[in-house]
């Protein structure tokens, strides 16, 4: 569960603060510095319309913005900006239990664009992806960054699985990957209140209630326990004033619920 700013400061120590504060002031900058050059960009794009009519004028357009180019990448002085650096060491500054809602800050703030989002995810460890994954909900970056769900949901990391299903893959996903979303946690033992939005998606979806009633079946036919939180999420299907579906078939006893992986 990601935490607050001022709920970081309360908790963290002067130190952990003042870096905080210092990587936060440098997500802003490069922020601020990105949207500088986006307005450049519409600028001379509108610019470059205009000169169109005329060739010389174009390839003057053309060398005013290669220059522009160059001197904005001197500026930088690494090849990724400095608070992607203050990312990965969210966790050794701030503490490993503040370390998903320090890095979701640095996103937040960066107003982190899908090249960021994307090389974080890649290049990162397990926490630094679920991080990522926590926070694309909170980023104007539309269906673009779905690749990285559905990345999380081919992999057997509980954690990375459980981050993967939020609020994001509720917005996004299509309804055959996100079926599918719903039947990998129960294969993973992911708690389906993992699943944002789950009874709004769920609520009267006749081909997940199928796909969800096979499940069961074919587990109680392998003599293996039906989960809980597959009765739990058949129940959600049912249309509105229609009552629940019918239980699955219990011929194995059924599993206690999982419990929640950190």
């Amino acid at each position: 569960m990601l935490t607050s700013r001022e709920e970081l400061d309360a908790e963290l120590g002067e130190t952990a603060r003042a870096w905080l504060d210092a990587a936060l002031a440098e997500a802003a900058a490069d922020a601020a510095r990105t949207g500088a050059a986006t307005g450049d960009a519409a600028r001379s794009g509108a610019a470059t319309g205009d000169a169109a009519r005329s060739e010389a004028a174009a390839h003057e357009a053309a060398r005013s913005d290669a220059a522009a180019d160059a001197s904005r990448t001197a500026a930088i002085p690494y090849a990724s900006p400095s608070w992607e650096l203050r990312y990965a060491a969210a966790g050794r500054r701030c503490g490993q239990r503040h370390a998903d809602s320090v890095r979701s800050l640095l996103l937040v703030e960066a107003r982190a664009p899908l090249a960021s989002v994307t090389r974080l995810y890649d290049q990162g460890t397990a926490a630094e992806r679920r991080a990522v994954l926590l926070t694309l909900h909170l980023l104007d970056l539309g269906d673009t960054a779905l690749p990285l769900v559905e990345d999380a949901l081919r992999a057997n990391d509980t954690r990375l699985v459980a981050a993967a299903v939020g609020p994001y893959a509720a917005d996004h996903l299509d309804p055959h990957a996100w079926r599918h979303a719903v039947l990998k946690c129960l294969f993973t033992e992911v708690p389906v209140a993992f699943v944002a939005r789950l009874a709004d998606r769920a609520r009267g979806d006749a081909e997940l209630a199928r796909m969800l009633t096979d499940f069961a079946a074919e587990r109680t036919a392998a003599g293996r326990p039906v989960p809980e939180d597959l009765r739990t999420a058949l129940a959600l299907t049912a249309p509105s004033g229609e009552g629940d579906h019918p239980a699955p078939p219990t011929a194995a006893p059924i599993a206690p619920a999982p419990t929640e992986e950190s």
